[in-house]
């Protein structure tokens, strides 16, 4: 009898210790998916996706790549305006409307990473068609990207623009 109830408890003691190993593995998956890091794979993929999504003229592919709490400031010739980015999402599509043979590529270097955001700078060269002159414009940002569902996403740029 004694035996028997040994056994028993031991075997609680065993059901009882996986459950809670269990539960400690599935804390720390939980953690480590919480405390997840930014990579200059991120951020390549970031800058491939908003490739993509602007010469496809994709607002909503676009908005994606943008987080909700993006500011975005733009200088030209000493004059500096903030966008938001429902803004910043406004002007694109305004000047996709009214433009024709848009074409956009961007370059990233210099990126620095800590934790789950990344500072890089960003060139930008954009071209299009207004009225049948041909206009370009290079874009050069010093910009944050912070991780958002696994991706990376504009946070802030701060940003010089030269029409060319």
């Amino acid at each position: 009898m004694k035996k028997l109830l040994g056994n028993r408890l031991l075997a609680l003691l065993v059901k009882g210790a996986s459950i809670t190993a269990i539960v400690a593995v599935a804390s720390t998956i939980s953690i480590n998916a919480q405390a997840a890091t930014m990579t200059e794979n991120l951020v390549q993929n970031y800058a491939a996706a908003m490739k993509a999504s602007a010469n496809s003229q994709s607002i909503s592919q676009v908005s994606s790549l943008v987080s909700d709490d993006a500011l975005i400031s733009l200088s030209r010739r000493g004059k500096s305006t903030s966008l938001d980015k429902d803004a910043y999402l406004k002007l694109l599509q305004n000047s996709w409307n009214d433009t024709s043979n848009y074409r956009y590529d961007i370059s990233v270097d210099n990126v620095v990473i800590t934790g789950s955001q990344a500072k890089a700078n960003v060139t930008t060269n954009e071209s299009w068609v207004k009225n049948g002159q041909q206009v370009s414009f290079v874009t050069t940002s010093r910009v944050t990207l912070t991780l958002s569902t696994g991706n990376a996403v504009l946070l802030r740029a701060v940003s010089q623009v030269a029409i060319n």
